[in-house]
């Protein structure tokens, strides 16, 4: 038989919150973990006053009837974030004590909500396009059928959804890509000055026709640090891409490359690319959720630029696995500036 001066020797040995009621249905016993969920003051007072939360409450009364395990979930607050547990209830046999054991799952939790959300975003993205499919095919074999006129505007319409499926599809397969890789430090040396300025050349008939002057602005010397290349040349496409598209006919898009001994966010040898445009700026409201999937400040506009809500996610996850930051900075009327701040490997100069 467990008798009441064991059971805090016994509960500090167990490495979740766990507190012991006995069948007066008070609090006897808890660890130093349970004191930090519910407080010191909890002992010796009722579960019911402590805990307040209907489902413990009835985890708890059924396991005393019947002495059999039962669950429950107790929702807490840890400094303004919302906390979920998962609590085990358990009868302690030859005794009538109950034990409550309390799993943190709110990271659990936010994983699953993530993939509900993941799966619905992506439903919804792939519906739009496939309905317009429909619709026009069901045109097209109907009142449109010896319509010449009508069939290739059609057609041309449909050729834009098909691509815009195709585009949605190439950035979910690149996420998932650089999701696996994150954690797998590259080992490539490579010259970012290099990347760059391939991208430049890559996105110059795209500024051309968007009537776009883009600037950059670096030094003639070798920026070497580990990384990997092609998709350290993802990351400037996507920003750079963006300027042009965002930033306006007849602006500037700026690239400032610069290089600092110690950078305060990387605490060492940095160089931080900047690319500014002259756009209609962001709110400032959206910039925290600008990295999230399928998140737009503005969401008509980016589709019909052909936006998948992807790239800077994309671009987030790149970063990281490269120890890099992503800073923004922008205001309404005055255009933005996307920041990128890698390491540099000197020992590779």
């Amino acid at each position: 038989m467990v008798i009441r001066p064991l059971l805090p020797d016994l509960l500090a040995a167990l490495p979740l919150p766990t507190l012991a009621v006995d069948r007066a249905e008070r609090i006897v016993a808890m660890n130093t973990a349970a004191q930090t969920l519910v407080g010191t003051a909890a002992l010796d007072r009722h579960y019911i006053n402590v805990l307040r939360q209907p489902t413990v409450v009835d985890a708890v009364e059924q396991c005393q009837r019947d002495g059999k395990p039962h669950e429950a979930h107790y929702l807490s607050s840890d400094g303004g974030n919302d906390t979920r547990f998962q609590v085990y209830v358990s009868a302690v046999s030859g005794s009538d004590y109950v034990l409550l054991s309390f799993q943190d799952i709110t990271q659990l939790t936010k994983a699953s909500q993530m993939r509900r959300d993941f799966v619905a975003n992506v439903s919804h993205e792939l519906r739009t396009p496939l309905t317009a499919l429909m619709g026009f095919i069901e045109t097209l074999r109907g009142p449109a059928r010896d319509d010449a006129p009508a069939r290739d505007r059609f057609l041309g319409i449909m050729t834009g959804e098909a691509e815009r499926m195709n585009r949605l599809v190439g950035d979910l397969l690149s996420l998932s890509r650089v999701e696996s890789e994150e954690r797998l430090r590259p080992t490539q040396k490579v010259d970012l000055r290099y990347v760059v300025q391939s991208t430049l050349r890559n996105l110059n008939p795209l500024a051309v026709e968007a009537e776009v002057s883009l600037v950059p602005r670096m030094a003639d010397n070798d920026l070497p640090m580990i990384g990997d290349s092609d998709q350290l040349l993802q990351v400037f496409t996507n920003l750079i891409e963006n300027a042009i598209k965002y930033g306006g006919k007849g602006k500037t898009v700026e690239i400032d490359v610069e290089t600092t001994l110690r950078d305060p966010s990387l605490r060492g040898p940095a160089v931080r690319v900047t690319v500014i445009d002259h756009g209609p700026g962001i709110d400032p409201l959206h910039i925290p959720r600008l990295t999230e999937r399928f998140y737009r400040a503005d969401s008509h506009r980016s589709r019909a630029l052909g936006g998948t809500g992807l790239g800077l996610a994309i671009v987030k996850h790149i970063l990281s696995r490269h120890r890099g930051r992503l800073k923004i900075d922008s205001e309404l009327g005055k255009g933005s500036r996307f920041t990128v701040i890698l390491p540099l490997d000197p020992a590779q100069d």
